[in-house]
């Protein structure tokens, strides 16, 4: 009797043992202070001279990722590198745009109109010598940093709030009409830094994200297939959410996808049903990444101090 007790808690203590691991295996780690100061370098070697960003709006991950509504984006996430454990930082969008821009939240007014004084990406992008444009669908004319007009959001555009723009006639006309990408990759003249705004029906924030989807293959992809991007060193370009649904409150403003692709990320990353660990990230990962991607040496606010987003680039 004894021994078959004995047995019994063994093979318990077994179970219990294997299930704590496999939780642990698949739930994301909140990075710990070392982990979040990160390496200043991406990896030796390694240039990558266009880096863009795709915003899309108000959707969870599980919205998106295996939705066959959104056949594009989704085969970008399997063929490139997709971020299981993505989460933004606030709700409503405009707190997460100037995350991603200022490594703070700024606001979470959407009616906010005031310039922006704190440190910012323009600044450093600047500072280390380097270009940027945002790239904004329904922008009513070039320069243009007013409030909303027509399918045109400006808390969708969060460049056009700082006042290294709005004080510079100059880095003004930076903001620029969405049609001057295909100009520009025509020229052989894309920026260092590009932030590319779809106005409000083709951001699956008053379309469907099947509007979204069609839209980023049409307008997207000849970006992919360009030949100063789709080379190593070329381009890497991130397409990601603001937010997740206002219900979904995870770390902020919930769950949402996020995606990289170009010649330099880790294909294919992380693989199918991997039990890899997975470091959960925010918008203030995603400013460092682009900043060091563009060889800024500065990251502003959060971003300073935000985990290293280093495994979705290639080995």
């Amino acid at each position: 009797m004894l021994t078959r007790l004995s047995t019994l808690i063994a093979l318990t203590i077994t179970l219990q043992i294997f299930a704590t691991a496999t939780a642990a295996a698949q739930a994301p780690n909140k990075p710990s202070e070392s982990a979040a100061a990160g390496s200043t370098a991406i990896r030796s070697g390694l240039q990558v001279n266009h880096v863009f960003i795709v915003m899309e709006e108000n959707h969870s991950y599980s919205d998106v990722i295996g939705n066959p509504q959104m056949p594009y984006l989704n085969s970008l996430a399997q063929t490139y590198s997709d971020a299981p454990a993505y989460y933004a930082d606030t709700h409503p969008s405009i707190g997460n745009y100037f995350m991603l821009t200022t490594g703070q939240i700024i606001t979470n007014d959407d009616g906010y109109t005031q310039t922006v004084y704190v440190d910012n990406v323009v600044r450093e992008l600047l500072a280390a010598g380097k270009t940027w444009k945002e790239y904004s669908e329904a922008i009513p004319y070039q320069g243009y940093y007013g409030g909303d007009t027509g399918e045109y959001a400006e808390r969708h555009n969060p460049l056009s709030y700082m006042s290294d723009v709005r004080n510079d006639p100059a880095q003004q006309q930076n903001l620029v009409p969405f049609t001057q990408l295909a100009t520009d990759i025509a020229n052989r003249a894309l920026p260092n830094y590009g932030f590319i705004v779809p106005d409000l029906l083709h951001d699956a924030h008053d379309g469907t994200l099947a509007m979204a989807d069609t839209w980023l293959q049409a307008n997207i992809a000849p970006l992919l297939a360009s030949p100063d991007f789709n080379t190593p060193g070329g381009g890497l370009l991130i397409i990601t959410f603001d937010e997740s649904e206002d219900s979904d409150t995870q770390f902020g403003g919930g769950h949402v996808p996020w995606v990289a692709v170009g010649p330099d990320v880790n294909m294919g990353y992380p693989p199918s049903g991997s039990l890899i660990p997975v470091t959960w990230y925010q918008h203030e990962s995603t400013c460092r990444f682009m900043l060091k991607l563009a060889e800024a040496s500065v990251f502003p606010g959060a971003c300073a101090t935000a985990p290293d987003m280093n495994e979705f680039l290639g080995n």
